[in-house]
């Protein structure tokens, strides 16, 4: 499983955009009509591996959607994919579709796929068991990641702030490595790197994403020109991952293998991860689109601007298609 979530793409996109701003439109693979294929792009991340389940088992063509479905070992490919047109639709962080459209990218949630919840973690060393311990000390995070927002919220949560502690931007591998090392006193990483990190003899996680409820939601996002071009398309993918997720629960066994196979891991390491990760129902979705949604999207845009990985607050109008899951039939 290769790094997800990485928010530092965003100055490759805006480059990218910044580039095709003066010049005609940037290249991409539209579908030639409505009905035509749709390029679904998805990478290492639990809550997105059902994906390949719907392929396998021909779950996007029961409704009625043509799909080329792509998989990035780079998640950051992703990204910059969607941003760009190159695919028609991607499974990301909240995060990081906030930093394409501060960007300038034109992008809409139609469906949320999943809350992390314990995948994300802090983890510590021996002799440190609380957050407040983490006062003085070095902290190894991506920065600009999800896990680095994680430690921001865990810090407040404590009393502290960043400049309480000594951090460290680290590539989330690097920063699993120089944890193990002995070289920094905690680290922010998520699965698989969690296990990396707690090969560290007595370490133990002092804050996960499962304290912060609806902190990190993963979702589909589609280009709006997918999105005003072929709703009935994206109506087919919202429909499918909910047929999908049914199948999962039906004949859970196939499906770990499948999507273990696409982690390249074990069953057994691929049901650790997947218990951190809530896939979320329908109804917790029209929940979602409710309301949570709009203020976990103002608390993380604070949180960009913040970290000055954007220069303003990026617009929400548009951002979120909550029709979509509210058509899916039950």
């Amino acid at each position: 499983m290769t790094p997800r979530r990485r928010l530092t793409a965003v100055l490759t996109l805006v480059l990218a955009l910044a580039l095709g701003a003066g010049c005609a439109s940037p290249a991409r693979t539209p579908a030639a009509s409505p009905g035509g294929a749709i390029t679904l792009g998805f990478s290492a991340w639990p809550g997105w591996f059902p994906w390949q389940v719907a392929e396998e088992r021909g779950l996007f063509r029961a409704n009625g959607v043509n799909v080329e479905l792509k998989y990035f070992d780079s998640y950051t490919d992703s990204l910059n994919a969607l941003a760009t047109g190159k695919i028609d639709a991607n499974s990301q962080t909240l995060n990081d579709t906030l930093a394409s459209v501060a960007g300038g990218a034109k992008q809409s949630i139609v469906l949320v796929n999943d809350n992390s919840t314990g995948n994300d973690q802090i983890i510590a060393r021996s002799g440190i068991s609380s957050l407040a311990d983490l006062k003085g000390k070095t902290v190894a995070a991506e920065q600009g990641t999800v896990d680095h927002y994680l430690l921001l919220l865990a810090l407040k949560k404590a009393g502290l702030t960043e400049a309480d502690v000594k951090f460290q931007p680290l590539a989330t591998d690097a920063a699993a490595a120089a944890f193990v090392a002995g070289q920094v006193d905690a680290v922010g990483v998520f699965a698989p790197f969690t296990t990396t990190a707690l090969k560290r003899p007595g370490s133990r996680a002092i804050a996960t994403s499962a304290d912060f409820p609806g902190a990190i939601p993963d979702h589909l996002v589609v280009t709006r020109d997918l999105l005003g071009r072929d709703p009935k398309a994206v109506q087919g993918l919202v429909n499918t991952w909910f047929d999908t997720i049914a199948w999962i629960r039906d004949h859970r066994a196939e499906a770990m293998e499948i999507m273990a196979k696409r982690a390249g891991v074990g069953v057994p390491d691929y049901e650790s991860y997947d218990k951190g990760t809530t896939i979320f129902t329908l109804d917790q979705n029209r929940a979602a689109f409710g309301g949570d949604l709009t203020a976990s999207a103002r608390q993380i845009s604070d949180f960009l601007v913040a970290s000055e990985l954007v220069d303003a607050p990026p617009p929400l109008d548009g951002l979120f298609a909550p029709q979509f899951v509210q058509a899916v039939q039950p």
